[in-house]
């Protein structure tokens, strides 16, 4: 991504949202001054088979779009997302979700790189 110094992030959230856009809940938000690359992105599902959706809030075009929808994560079991594929995002950008019902849980991490030149 960038050629500069970078801190990792971790995020972890226990989903309790069933519905989408600015009702789902927030995983990661890119922070002020940042831009992000994601290199870990899972589901992991503590009950019974349920479904689970994963948006990503495009800040600079204030909408959302579907990385997973509706994915169906057999009971006590999870869901990589990201195999070898990366994600980047920019300051003000999200990673967000939802769940039909049950007990999920969504992990992301990766690097955070500073750029004050991205606010200018």
């Amino acid at each position: 991504m960038l050629d500069t110094a970078y801190s990792t992030f971790f995020s972890s959230v226990s989903i309790t949202s069933t519905s989408a856009d600015a009702s789902a809940n927030v995983i990661y938000t890119v922070p002020a001054n940042y831009d992000s690359e994601i290199d870990f992105l899972i589901c992991t599902n503590g009950s019974s088979t349920n479904n689970i959706s994963i948006q990503i809030y495009h800040a600079d075009g204030t909408s959302y779009h579907h990385l997973l929808r509706n994915h169906s994560v057999g009971g006590n079991d999870s869901y990589k997302i990201l195999e070898s594929d990366r994600i980047y995002l920019h300051e003000g950008d999200k990673v967000l979700a939802y769940k039909g019902s049950g007990t999920f849980d969504v992990s992301v991490s990766g690097r955070q790189f500073y750029n004050p030149m991205r606010s200018i």
